[in-house]
């Protein structure tokens, strides 16, 4: 397989080739919307395409982004002074505050520093707090030249439909397994096989296959996880019941944590839906034997009901259920004794 130029060349985001193509079009005709939406799953590469375009409106050379000028270099490494990334602060809770856009807002009306562009990209848009978004909104229905703002999130459907509506969006998918494979092992230097795991596990978003190449840590996060749930597969329902506290106290503290353990889950019990069904693709390929081993003891109706189980688990929780009765229904719901 070879990559285009584009994921080589100048613009470091790779696999997202339709969208550059309609920026480096903007580029050239100098139709830059004063505002854009870039949406995509986390790690799918969203904030690199939008530190691309903050290059390419800064950049120096005649063929914008060169990556190796000095405004180029400057806003890959998070030092130009007319780049600035909004997200959560280190001391808040979990919305982003109206403050910060405040004062965006009061940075955005001066003139720029040393680039020819002013950008301001702000980091997991749908954490902001309605205040802010509000504010923002009255940003965006009065831009200013000179002034680019870029809103990165993992669904537009969850800001007002006011902001979207005054932003273009950019959507980025995620990328084939064989192509995620291929970048680790040829740009990453990752080697084969466990490219070919990586590939897999991150289900298209590169950004977490390269950080698990060089972290072992989250590898290790992954097997906790897939003991935790194998001791719940292999348990008593008092066993599983203990486990949901568990769950209940994680969930206070991150619901971004319970909803990746969810994700795992479900993966796990697709690949025991293939693997019944004599299919390829599983996503667990180190842990092939054992799924094929497990798989024996399930009937294909009860495969089907956990993953469906799973599915409604997840939607109840972003509907604001009771997270202790919705952990104890699933509990109730998986077969007991591999599907004895």
């Amino acid at each position: 397989m070879r990559f285009n130029l584009t994921e080589f060349g100048m613009w470091t985001v790779i696999g997202q080739d339709r969208v550059v193509s309609l920026l480096q079009r903007s580029l050239e005709q100098g139709s830059v919307a004063h505002a854009y939406l870039v949406i995509g799953p986390p790690h799918v590469g969203k904030m690199t395409l939008a530190l691309n375009l903050a290059q390419a409106l800064n950049c120096e050379a005649s063929d914008p982004p060169c990556g190796l000028c000095d405004a180029c270099q400057k806003i890959a490494s998070g030092k130009h002074a007319d780049v600035q990334i909004i997200g959560l602060d280190s001391g808040s809770s979990a919305e982003i505050s109206i403050d910060q856009i405040r004062q965006m807002q009061h940075s955005s009306n001066l003139p720029p520093f040393e680039g020819r562009y002013k950008i301001f990209i702000i980091d997991r848009a749908e954490l902001l707090s309605t205040e802010a978004a509000n504010c923002l909104l009255k940003t965006l229905e009065e831009p200013v030249g000179g002034v680019v703002f870029i809103l990165l999130t993992t669904s537009g459907e969850v800001l007002p439909a006011t902001v979207v509506s005054r932003c273009q969006k950019l959507e980025l998918p995620p990328l084939p397994t064989s192509q995620v494979e291929v970048a680790l092992s040829q740009r990453w230097g990752v080697e084969q096989q466990r490219a070919r795991l990586l590939a897999r596990l991150c289900h298209g978003c590169l950004g977490w296959a390269i950080l698990a190449s060089s972290d072992e840590r989250l590898l290790k996060l992954r097997a906790e996880r897939l003991e935790g749930l194998l001791n719940i597969l292999s348990g008593d329902y008092e066993a599983r019941f203990n486990y949901v506290t568990q769950l209940v106290a994680w969930f206070s503290q991150s619901r971004e944590l319970v909803r990746e353990i969810l994700d795992l889950w479900l993966d796990w019990w697709r690949d025991l839906l293939l693997v019944k069904l004599s299919s390829s693709g599983i996503t667990n390929i180190d842990h092939e034997a054992m799924l094929v081993n497990m798989a024996q003891g399930y009937r294909l109706a009860q495969i089907r009901a956990v993953i469906g189980g799973i599915q409604a688990t997840g939607e109840q929780l972003r509907q604001n259920a009771n997270p202790r009765l919705v952990f104890e229904v699933l509990m109730l719901n998986i077969p007991v004794g591999g599907g004895s």
